[in-house]
């Protein structure tokens, strides 16, 4: 199969990427190299992935023409292209124009495709709101520029296949780490700080925040296992990550564990919009796709503090 792969030298991106490429398929990455973070580290991503032969395109899915510049016989897309997180830095022009209108932009494309078998949205646990613990049906309630505009588009694509005109899904992902993780997340941030000695940027109130940490190949799992469940899919979502759940301080405790050593704290204010809890239900994703993620918080940690490591010290 030929495989396009939005968002391909980003964080989870680059994971699915190298695992399509190991299943047999035929992978072309496109990302826009935004400055949001570190070139650096998307220019290690896209090292990786060139040296297993995926091709990566430079493309701006809000401005390119995409028609011209990619394929005609793409036979699933993973769109994982998006203004992530929650960020003071980031203004709603920025969530806006990456999360919406370059997710029509490629629905465009898509619909002009020879044989697509399906559009596959990664979403996000902020659609749910201040906390996500529910099943898929339930009525989001998004607190942040970011989980608004994942939402919309969300709704652009299910909205395909609601019409009968594109098979689609949108995949709900929970608080996924592990290597490659960008730099202003929590894990890379802790990990950092603690080879350099630095301070750990805690928001206020934020230690009692219970997540659903999941390790990055068990998110992988349940992406790459959709292609095989085009039409028990079609028109869905679904929730991906683990149902265990800690506290942003058992997080903390896990780092500093696996580095033996102490993690200074300071305290911030706290941040507009940030979620108090997810626990994902995943029920759905088990019954169509057998999902079962499996990882440990603490052996997700050891491989992320290798990756940081090797790279980084």
């Amino acid at each position: 199969m030929k495989v396009l792969v939005t968002g391909a030298v980003g964080f989870i991106g680059s994971h699915t990427a190298e695992r399509l490429k190991k299943m047999g398929h035929d992978v072309i990455g496109v990302d826009n190299f935004s400055p949001y973070y570190s070139e650096a580290l998307k220019k290690l991503n896209e090292k990786a992935l060139t040296e297993k032969g995926i091709k990566v395109l430079k493309l701006d899915l809000r401005s390119d023409d995409l028609s011209e510049n990619l394929p005609k016989d793409i036979d699933f897309i993973f769109h994982f292209a998006a203004q992530p997180g929650i960020s003071t830095a980031s203004t709603f022009e920025d969530y806006f124009t990456n999360n919406i209108i370059a997710t029509k932009n490629l629905i465009d494309y898509a619909m002009q495709l020879n044989d697509l078998k399906l559009f596959v949205n990664i979403g996000t646990s902020s659609i749910y709101g201040l906390e996500a613990t529910f099943p898929e049906d339930y009525a989001p309630k998004p607190a942040s520029h970011y989980g608004v505009t994942k939402l919309a588009a969300e709704q652009l694509v299910l909205q395909k296949s609601r019409e009968k005109q594109m098979k689609s899904c949108s995949l709900r992902l929970y608080s996924v780490f592990g290597p490659r993780e960008r730099p202003e997340k929590m894990y890379t941030k802790l990990i950092a700080c603690g080879f350099n000695k630095a301070s750990f940027p805690l928001y206020d109130g934020s230690s009692t925040h219970l997540r659903s940490f999941t390790y990055v190949d068990d998110i992988v799992d349940g992406v790459v296992s959709i292609m095989s469940f085009v039409d028990e899919v079609d028109g869905e979502i679904l929730n991906l990550g683990t149902e265990v759940e800690h506290t942003t301080q058992e997080g903390i405790d896990a780092v500093a564990k696996v580095m033996d050593m102490d993690i200074a704290i300071n305290h911030v204010s706290a941040r507009a919009g940030d979620q108090l809890r997810t626990k994902a239900n995943i029920d759905k994703a088990r019954r169509l796709l057998n999902y079962n993620p499996q990882t440990t918080l603490l052996e997700g940690v050891e491989k992320q503090v290798a990756w940081y490591r090797e790279n980084f010290i």
